[in-house]
């Protein structure tokens, strides 16, 4: 079975080459029938390898395997959090190509295949990043699926703002690439070696970590960190969202930014985890320190936005606050329950970006205050907005709720209240919203525009839409049930455990279930939520108002030389975190 690894990229890379060429001569539905087959293909590949991932399936592309003391083919390793990721990219990449089946505003006439095409260079970059089993490689398809992302996000380039955000998603995002590419590049140097257990066996055999070491670690952790979007390194995530096309959101917040997070517990756990790294203690200071930051800052942001794709934005940010603290505790049960919330998360978060969506090709806005009470008709939206925001704060038995449970007490003491927090005010501004937005509730905002001329936004289709098409309903319908059934269905968290303690806990065992106490904190952090929202919206100017001044928003300025000056500050303070770990040992 190992020699159908390479596959999981070369199809998505090749059905893109093919839309590509023929684009100029396929009708619309063939080019997108292809996207969907191509995609929904990969994604059954990968369902298929799952189960022979227990040991891992390694395959060295081209047969260019070891020789001697070195090695510098290409690896691909399929075990189960690498072929699970990919699971998740397939999945989300078709179910984002299906949202925007025959609706999607497909700029220029005459191609097109190009939309799908990048869709599917998208999923075979992030595919091919999950299953990576050397760092160069990794890097490889790291700047692919940056590339193409920025191409998607600035897709619609007759619009300025649009441009705008593209360029500042692709310098910062091309800074952190230098960084782990310099850090490969060092630890190149110390081990002659790029396949990532044979580095980390290198660097054991050299004794105790050095500067060349923490250098390496600082950098490679940097290039990662912008990836999954922690602050400081964060603000190119609200800034693309809010521009980008709504399926290309769905990827953005469902996929890349999570396979950051996993970046950083692949490379962590393969490359530095030996006597020759980063000590643990190291670790776990600035992952938790970093991840309670952007916890903190991602949730505080996320409630203080008026525009509904910024909010859902900031709220990737705080959970993958929470996503870095659970990993950086360096234990089976928070990887265990890392993995499912991160699952869980990649559906509820991909579901109401394609609310938001609908909501954007229906009104031509997604401003909560020009919406207000505006989508009324839309009842199947509020209800999916409104267990989405839910299934955000943890509300049992979503998966989400699950896996927020498993990593709260895997986490314990006062790590817990940060994880209560985020996740009820997250779930809040998403409950707001649906109060306001689908049920008019509340108090009429003072600035409200009620035509659909007054606002800046365009829809991504071909005009305004008088009724919702049914795909755009029926996928977020299908992605919350996702969600939902991976916190009820029987098993499936112990599956998950036991895939990744396999990979990264040395076949540890660590069940994953409901427990009393994770079910009070869930029904704790939802109610929270619910009454936050309340307050918010039948007394907004005591609890806090989305256009009220916050210190923190002027941080996000839109310069992009602004946030290079905090992308270095966030690797100095990287460094500084793991530098103590680093000398005592």
């Amino acid at each position: 079975m190992h020699h159908l690894l390479p596959l999981l990229v070369a199809v998505p890379l090749l059905g893109a080459a093919l839309l590509v060429a023929m684009g100029r001569f396929l009708p619309r539905r063939a080019a997108e029938i292809t996207g969907c087959a191509v995609s929904g293909g990969t994604a059954a590949l990968a369902l298929v390898l799952l189960p022979h991932s227990s040991p891992p399936l390694v395959e060295w592309a081209g047969g260019w395997r070891p020789t001697g003391a070195g090695s510098v083919g290409i690896v691909l390793v399929g075990d189960g959090p690498a072929l699970g990721m990919a699971t998740l990219a397939s999945l989300l990449t078709l179910a984002a190509l299906a949202y925007s089946w025959r609706y999607f505003d497909e700029p220029p006439r005459g191609h097109s295949g190009s939309f799908p095409a990048l869709m599917l260079a998208f999923q075979g970059a992030m595919c091919g990043f999950a299953i990576a089993g050397d760092l160069f490689n990794a890097f490889v398809f790291f700047e692919l699926m940056s590339v193409v992302a920025y191409a998607l996000t600035g897709y619609r380039i007759d619009e300025a703002k649009a441009v705008q955000g593209a360029l500042t998603f692709g310098v910062v995002n091309s800074l952190g690439a230098y960084a782990l590419l310099m850090g490969i590049g060092l630890l190149y140097a110390r081990t002659g070696e790029l396949s990532m257990t044979r580095i980390g066996r290198g660097l054991d055999a050299h004794g105790p970590p050095d500067a060349l070491v923490l250098a390496s670690f600082v950098l490679v952790m940097t290039g990662l960190l912008v990836k999954a979007a922690a602050v400081p390194f964060h603000f190119w995530l609200p800034d693309a969202h809010a521009v980008a096309p709504t399926p290309v959101c769905m990827l953005l917040s469902g996929v890349m930014v999570e396979l950051g997070s996993y970046g950083v517990w692949r490379v962590y756990g393969t490359v530095f985890a030996g006597p020759g790294g980063i000590p643990a203690p190291a670790l776990t200071s600035a992952l938790v320190t970093l991840g309670t930051l952007t916890a903190v800052i991602g949730s505080a942001m996320c409630w203080y936005q008026r525009h509904i794709k910024r909010l859902l934005a900031y709220s990737t940010v705080a959970h993958t606050g929470l996503f870095l603290i659970g990993l950086g505790v360096l234990s089976p049960e928070g990887d265990d329950g890392i993995a499912l919330y991160i699952l869980g998360h990649a559906a509820v978060k991909a579901a109401l970006f394609a609310c938001s969506g609908a909501l954007l090709d229906r009104y031509g806005s997604v401003d909560e205050h020009a919406l207000h009470g505006r989508a009324r008709e839309l009842r199947g939206f509020a209800v999916m907005f409104a267990v989405g925001g839910l299934a955000l704060a943890g509300l049992p038995p979503f998966g989400t709720a699950l896996g927020k449970a498993i990593a709260e007490e895997a986490v314990g003491g006062p790590l817990t209240v940060v994880f209560v927090g985020a996740s009820a005010v997250t779930g809040a501004a998403v409950l707001r919203v649906t109060s306001r937005v689908f049920l008019g509730l509340g108090p009429r905002p003072r600035d409200a525009e009620y035509e659909t001329s007054g606002s800046d936004e365009r829809p991504e289709t071909t005009g305004i839409l008088r009724r919702v098409p049914d795909s755009m309903t029926a996928v977020p319908a299908v992605l919350l049930a996702a969600a939902f059934a991976a916190g009820v269905a029987p098993g499936f968290g112990d599956v998950v455990a036991r895939s990744v303690n396999e990979a990264g806990s040395g076949g540890a065992h660590a069940s994953a279930h409901w427990t009393l106490a994770g079910v009070l904190l869930g029904l704790l952090s939802a109610l929270l939520a619910v009454a936050l929202a309340t307050s918010a919206v039948t007394r907004p100017g005591r609890v806090g108002a989305p256009d009220r001044a916050l210190p923190l928003r002027r941080l996000q300025s839109g310069h992009v030389g602004d946030y290079v000056a905090w992308l270095l500050v966030g690797a100095t303070a990287l460094g500084a975190l793991a530098l103590p770990g680093v000398l005592g040992g």
